[in-house]
């Protein structure tokens, strides 16, 4: 697969892994802190605000392999 390919598909990949990431830690921070005191709430939602990178840098890696010579 050429890099121009991939880099389309991985673009399109990670803009629907960061919106789904968004959501997802959206709704679990409303029904987890209802209650709780704002350093907790500070604290998720600084590590789910970066948590989504992790998953995203084997897409990366794999977006900027270079092409194959055949």
């Amino acid at each position: 697969m050429r890099m121009r390919t991939r880099k389309l598909i991985g673009a399109v990949g990670l803009l629907a892994l960061v919106t789904c990431w968004a959501l997802i830690a959206m709704a679990v921070a409303q029904f987890v802190f209802r209650s709780t005191n704002e350093l907790t709430a500070w604290i998720y939602y600084a590590v789910a605000g970066l948590g989504w990178v992790l998953p995203a840098m084997p897409l990366i890696s794999w977006m900027s392999r270079g092409d194959v010579e055949r």
